[in-house]
């Protein structure tokens, strides 16, 4: 529960950009995506996993969140979607702090 605060605050902030596709909590392989972006006119897609990182264990944090992400292969759906070019975001967040870990999917 203590994740929603901070995905809400980024989804607002996403979903300012007019021209992206920005989606929260959409099913995608096995689970369900807490943020996924789509920007038609570069065929580049991003999907977000938010952790909340008890104690500041960020590392903890963005490592779980990133290994969600594959175990679970939300990427499958901007795959479906055609996306050429698909980055993988995992955010640990504490108190008003985060850490972001990024990786581009092979």
């Amino acid at each position: 529960m203590k994740e929603n605060f901070y995905h809400g605050m980024l989804l607002g902030l996403l979903k300012a950009q007019g021209n992206w596709i920005v989606k929260s909590n959409s099913e995608s392989g096995i689970g369900y995506v807490d943020i996924q972006i789509i920007i038609p006119s570069e065929k580049t897609g991003c999907i977000i996993e938010v952790k909340y990182a008890e104690k500041g264990s960020y590392d903890t944090a963005c490592n779980e969140a990133m290994k969600q992400i594959d175990k679970t292969g939300y990427t499958e759906i901007l795959k479906k979607e055609e996306v050429q070019t698909i980055y993988k975001y995992g955010i640990a967040c504490y108190k008003k702090r985060c850490k972001v870990v990024c990786e581009q999917e092979k």
